[in-house]
């Protein structure tokens, strides 16, 4: 892995706002759509049931036309590696702690989050938000880079397809798994749960 790409010198990059956009989102429920994975599957989000962790985050794999100098301008944009990387190290504690479900979602099309999440060596899907649709339904915040759209970087922690908590702004990005993991303790449900991988 690209030593790069992981580690970074968060003081010199801007950290993103909190602006109040998700605030609607608390108690909100994930509408019923079916979003496509990398692991061949869909997922329909109206549907999940369980305790789980979703993580929303912008993604420049594969975009050349996206120079990462100006990518690192964007408040919030750096850092989709450092951040997976750190669902992944965390995979077995999140398990421990009850999680039924982890799924990273994005506005990449399937095909090149599938090659982020093979050379990354994920346990978990992404999941494809390519049309929008679930930004749109949820009026969730983004922001526009060489003519596309992006999803700021936020974190859902749900039981079954109700969002208790959102975590946004985040920053840094390597740090969103132990805030989960923070949360998840203060808010232990008493019951460690084994979470499916090929969910």
């Amino acid at each position: 892995m690209n030593a790069s790409l992981t580690d970074v010198d968060w003081s010199a990059l801007p950290p993103p706002p909190d602006d109040g956009a998700v605030r609607h989102l608390f108690g909100a429920r994930l509408p019923p759509l079916a979003l496509p994975a990398t692991n061949g599957r869909d997922v329909h989000l109206g549907t999940l049931s369980g305790r789980g962790v979703v993580y929303l985050f912008p993604s420049m794999t594969g975009r050349p036309d996206l120079p990462s100098a100006d990518w690192n301008l964007i408040p919030g944009a750096r850092g989709c590696t450092s951040q997976s990387c750190a669902f992944r190290d965390h995979f077995a504690e999140l398990r421990r702690l009850g999680v039924d479900f982890l799924f990273g979602l994005s506005t990449q099309l399937t095909a090149e989050q599938r090659e982020a999440a093979e050379r990354l060596h994920l346990p978990f899907p992404i999941l494809s938000d390519a049309d929008l649709s679930l930004a749109r339904a949820l009026k969730l915040p983004t922001f526009e880079a060489a003519g596309r759209s992006f999803l700021k970087r936020m974190t859902f922690i749900l039981q079954g397809s109700l969002i208790e908590h959102v975590i946004y702004p985040i920053f840094p990005p390597d740090r969103n798994a132990d805030d989960v993991i923070a949360w998840l303790r203060a808010h232990a449900a008493g019951r460690p749960v084994a979470l499916d991988a090929s969910r």
